[in-house]
């Protein structure tokens, strides 16, 4: 484990399928439809994330460290997670010009909604 917990080793890679099969056996459960159901996932979610086509969310680290009672450092060690820390990203409107006008729409647009 001291290898999982260190984030420079080289022997670590992003597996997934290593943290849910820690958590399967830490709480003694059957297979992937249970620990679903403990995470309030439907049992596809497990899938395409062991699968690699679904990443796992902040939402779903924070149901298994509460079920699990890991923390959330070795929870990401587990999976193979070597990030120091989290990026969170807002999605960026799209700009379909490059200057910018100086007369507000906000008149036309409160008088378009006004009754």
């Amino acid at each position: 484990m001291s290898d999982l917990l260190n984030p420079q080793s080289d022997k670590v890679k992003y597996d997934p399928n290593r943290l849910f099969d820690t958590l399967i056996r830490r709480l003694r459960l059957k297979n992937d439809a249970a620990l679903a159901k403990m995470l309030d996932v439907a049992p596809p979610v497990i899938s395409k994330i062991r699968h690699l086509r679904l990443p796992i969310g902040a939402s779903l680290m924070i149901s298994m460290h509460e079920i699990s009672d890991l923390s959330i450092k070795e929870l990401r060690a587990l999976m193979g997670d070597k990030r120091q820390t989290f990026l969170i990203t807002y999605p960026q409107p799209k700009h379909h010009s490059t200057h910018t006008t100086s007369k507000s729409k906000a008149p036309a647009l409160s008088r378009q909604y006004s009754t």
